[in-house]
């Protein structure tokens, strides 16, 4: 069938510029977002295009720019925190969704080397940009694309000295506020159920604990036999051991929502109530934990502006931006109650 009725073959430029009344010249500038294009021009041409199911071929565009069009987010397929996978790739999509940019998926588990995905599209050729999670202060990832020129950005900072983007959640300021609120309340024996030691932020929300536990003189009862990364058996019954000691905590702060249902849990095997005998103050993405218990108080990280943000610093690498100049730091302000 004729390309130009948009039938059953693929559409191709031509089938754009056919139902556009516009040159094909014109239709491929648009979709390269080209400057001299007018931006209405530009909605015409990408409404035609997603109404007919226009694909670039990549093959072809790779051997005429050397670039993929793909940007990869190199995702832990053990990751735990309730909502994160969808929410984050929700929002890189929306940045990339008007660009000629598509997302890949590239799995590897924590139980292998981190860097094996990492360096299989380098390798291979097989994006244009990279996107990884789980940071480390120094970062074995971070370092061998810096090393390697391939632009990326990081959920979460590193500490080698090296510039590159970001976007992060202020996880010192989470501890800070979340402490205070335990202290307005009376609590004064806290405990902090933290990130692995392994990665960067785990040091961001134990210097802002200790900081303000400190500050507001309260004392910190140890709970670092357990993170957020481990089972919700083994937090649950953590949690229940350290509840019936005689100098238990009365409050907690928790780093992760599916983290703070182990620790509800455990509190209650104990035989003690939430909001009456222990106070808890947990990050969330969703309003799940409120759902769950509304005694619970909360500070939300939205992992959809993380993706956006981090989308964003990719592209703006790949147009030629200074990578120095694309680093966002998400701070909250208060815990809701």
């Amino acid at each position: 069938m004729d390309e130009r009725t948009g039938g059953t073959s693929r559409p191709t430029l031509k089938t754009i510029a056919f139902m556009t009344g516009l040159g094909v010249t014109t239709v491929s500038r648009a979709l390269k977002d080209a400057p001299d294009i007018s931006e209405e021009t530009k909605k015409r041409v990408r409404l035609v295009a997603r109404q007919v199911g226009y694909r670039p071929n990549r093959a072809g565009v790779r051997l005429r720019t050397g670039k993929t069009n793909v940007i990869s987010l190199v995702l832990d397929t053990d990751q735990q925190i309730m909502s994160f996978v969808s929410d984050i790739i929700y929002g890189i999509s929306e940045v990339i969704a008007e660009t000629p940019y598509h997302l890949i998926v590239t799995p590897y588990s924590r139980s292998r080397d981190a860097l094996e995905p990492v360096r299989y599209v380098v390798e291979t050729g097989s994006a244009d940009g990279v996107i990884i999670s789980r940071t480390e202060p120094n970062d074995a990832r971070a370092r061998y694309l810096l090393e390697h020129g391939m632009p990326f950005a990081t959920h979460g900072r590193t500490d080698m000295g090296l510039l590159h983007p970001y976007h992060d959640f202020d996880n010192h300021a989470f501890a800070a506020i979340a402490v205070r609120k335990l202290a307005e309340l009376g609590r004064r024996r806290l405990a902090l159920l933290a990130p692995p030691v392994s990665l960067t932020y785990h040091g961001h929300t134990v210097n802002g604990f200790v900081d303000t536990v400190n500050e507001v003189g309260a004392t910190e009862v140890p709970f670092n036999s357990v993170s957020i990364d481990q089972s919700i058996e083994r937090i649950r019954s953590r949690t229940a051991q350290i509840m019936r000691r005689g100098d238990r905590p009365d409050g907690f702060v928790s780093s992760a929502a599916a983290a703070t249902l182990a620790v509800v849990a455990g509190i209650e095997d104990a035989g003690f109530k939430l909001g009456r005998d222990v106070d808890v103050v947990s990050k969330q993405s969703s309003d799940l934990l409120k759902l769950f218990r509304p005694e619970l108080m909360v500070v939300n990280e939205d992992f959809r502006l993380a993706g956006a943000e981090l989308a964003r610093s990719v592209l703006a690498w790949i147009g030629g931006a200074a990578p120095g100049s694309l680093q966002t730091l998400a701070v909250p302000s208060a815990v809701d109650t």
